[in-house]
């Protein structure tokens, strides 16, 4: 049994995610913004724990990471102003990475995406720049710690059935359902040789993927 802790608890990914962990004995607190919330989540068994972390320094932040074994990192601006993108999805993640530190909490995973690269080539008149921008400058800050980090880079979403399959070598590994997603974080925090990788995947096809923990493994 570990002790999960899941910033972005309200996000579609995590509401898949929790009900994965408490199945398997795991304690997960969801951390939210807004408080109208904590039913739906709680629905999921985790503990549902009401944090701005867009507005809380990362003292407060490792009060609430202290404790756990394993931080996850979901949560995201969700589009908008790119102010608020940096906000949440570089500023509030890097505090949240520290914070881990500060608790000794060493595991780590980041839910980022597919294209997370140094030459993303977004470009700044996009309206995707900010994310594209936020995400690689938070990835790049974990793989500067001492956390044991796993960086988690989805292809494009969808509310597809989960196959319960990705694909890790496709050049372009394409679509990959929200459920999968939620698996594959679960799967990793339990991989160690997770630990100090990014691991870029999609769905694949039938002849490409492979099962989750196989993948993981590799």
């Amino acid at each position: 049994m570990s002790r999960v802790i899941v910033f972005g608890g309200h996000g579609r990914i995590a509401l898949l995610l929790a009900p994965i962990l408490v199945a398997r004995g795991d304690e997960v607190t969801s951390v939210i913004r807004n408080p109208d919330h904590v039913a739906e989540v709680e629905q999921t068994g985790a503990t549902a724990l009401v944090t701005d972390v867009e507005q809380v320094g990362t003292a407060a932040i490792a009060e609430l990471i202290r404790g756990h074994d394993a931080v996850v990192w979901s949560a995201g601006a969700g589009g908008g102003s790119p102010e608020r993108t940096y906000a949440v999805d570089r500023d509030a993640a890097i505090r949240s990475m520290d914070a881990a530190a500060s608790a000794d909490v060493k595991r780590y995973v980041m839910v980022s995406w597919l294209g997370s690269t140094a030459d993303h080539g977004v470009p700044e008149s996009d309206s995707f720049f900010a994310y594209a921008d936020a995400k690689w400058a938070a990835d790049e800050h974990l793989r500067g710690t001492d956390l044991d980090g796993t960086i988690l880079g989805p292809g494009t979403l969808t509310f597809d059935e989960p196959t319960g399959l990705i694909d890790l070598e496709a050049p372009d590994r394409g679509r990959v359902s929200r459920g999968d997603v939620a698996a594959v974080i679960a799967a990793a925090l339990i991989e160690p040789l997770t630990i100090g990788r990014t691991v870029r995947f999609g769905n694949g096809t039938a002849d490409s993927a492979e099962p989750i923990s196989v993948a993981l493994a590799r």
